[in-house]
């Protein structure tokens, strides 16, 4: 058995041919996508949505910003995309690098791509890349091995969200073709972020969550690279707050101030399913097993900078037993419009959601080695 992590150095050319959207207003917007006969009316909460700290999740309080959409995750209209080829320029003011000499914004025309089968051996038959048509990814993890790999990055040990419980390596783990966090009554609990990230792209993950007691949060999101939190954003495409799991939150932070769109979507996520996140210059979308269920199209609201990738199991401080959540393979795809970022992790280093007081573990431009070493990484062929 072993870790598989592939990544094509030349990737196809192009991206979605978006379809038209509506646009909220300033303060908050989540656009819904055309609500097929199923889908459950939209609904606006009456409070706002719970504050963040740098450590990337919400706490369980009740209630969501204006803006937000409960959809059952009904038909999403299928729209071709594809991937950049072309090497990369570096733009050190924006800390990144831009694949090929696309431009950024707009949009390109799309052309046909076979659709990006799951693995052979995936637990989730049902993705928005096989529905929309991705192609293949640029990267994927299927976790076949006994180690985390490289390019992933467990947090800790260090204190939890909020200062409360902690996360240790210890509690992330890969075994049976699935990369496992666990949690305990205690507060011990995990995090591990995907190295380097970008700006714009595509992501999916076959995940599932098992029940929970007392608040731990199940989470798949993308964290500023830059560690500039709140200013630099952040996408929280699956925080499952609810004990049974029956529920899944959208939040999008943004701004100074830690303003958020929210939305939610009705889910069993105690079965293994396919969450995705495509985000273009023009449009955020949440697909759950290939259907859309958030949307945003206030581009005021999307992070400035490159994003990367992070699982965290979040404890807030009153868990009544052990939980855990477990993923079967992860992707991502680089758009036209990506821009990779130049600060990353080393291969196999720690990584921190406390980054003041743990400046040694967050990202930077890499030396010499440790970036041949990543690049090496990076490009190893599929075996």
């Amino acid at each position: 058995m072993r870790t598989r992590t592939r990544t094509t150095v030349a990737v196809l050319a192009a991206t979605l041919a978006l379809s038209a959207v509506t646009t909220a207003g300033a303060s908050a917007a989540s656009a819904a996508p055309a609500a097929p006969a199923s889908a459950l009316s939209r609904t606006v909460a009456e409070h706002p949505a719970p504050p963040r700290d740098d450590s990337g999740a919400a706490a369980p309080t009740p209630g969501a910003p204006a803006g937000g959409t409960t959809t059952d995750p009904a038909a999403g209209s299928a729209t071709p995309g594809n991937d950049p080829a072309g090497g990369t320029t570096t733009d050190p003011a924006a800390g990144s690098a831009t694949p090929g000499s696309d431009p950024a914004g707009g949009t390109a025309k799309a052309t046909p791509t076979d659709p990006a089968a799951p693995p052979a051996s995936s637990h989730c038959t049902e993705t928005a890349a096989q529905e929309l048509g991705w192609g293949a990814p640029a990267r994927e993890s299927d976790f076949d091995g006994t180690t985390v790999p490289p390019d992933w990055h467990p947090y800790g040990p260090e204190p939890g969200h909020n200062k409360k419980g902690t996360r240790t390596p210890e509690a992330v783990t890969v075994a049976d073709g699935a990369m496992t966090i666990s949690a305990d009554a205690d507060g011990n609990t995990g995090a591990v972020s995907w190295h380097p990230g970008q700006r714009y792209g595509r992501w999916e993950a076959c995940v599932k969550s098992d029940e929970g007691r007392g608040g731990i949060n199940a989470l798949l999101l993308l964290w500023p690279v830059a560690e500039d939190f709140p200013v630099g954003g952040e996408v929280d495409w699956m925080e499952i707050m609810d004990d049974s799991r029956q529920k899944t939150s959208f939040f999008l932070h943004y701004g100074p101030g830690n303003d958020q769109d929210y939305g939610s979507v009705k889910h069993d996520s105690t079965q293994w399913s396919a969450y995705a996140l495509e985000w273009t210059p023009e449009k955020i979308t949440a697909y759950v097993n290939g259907k859309e269920w958030y949307s945003n199209t206030d581009t005021d609201q999307f992070p400035p900078r490159p994003m990367n990738m992070t699982m965290q199991l979040d404890y807030f401080g009153n868990a009544g037993g052990p939980t855990a959540m477990h993923m079967d393979w992860a992707r991502q795809w680089a758009l036209p419009q990506s821009t990779v970022a130049t600060l990353s992790l080393p291969p196999g280093s720690a990584a921190t959601g406390q980054p003041r007081d743990f400046p040694d573990r967050k990202p930077r431009e890499l030396s010499e080695p440790e970036q041949q070493a990543q690049t090496a990484m990076l490009a190893r062929e599929h075996r």
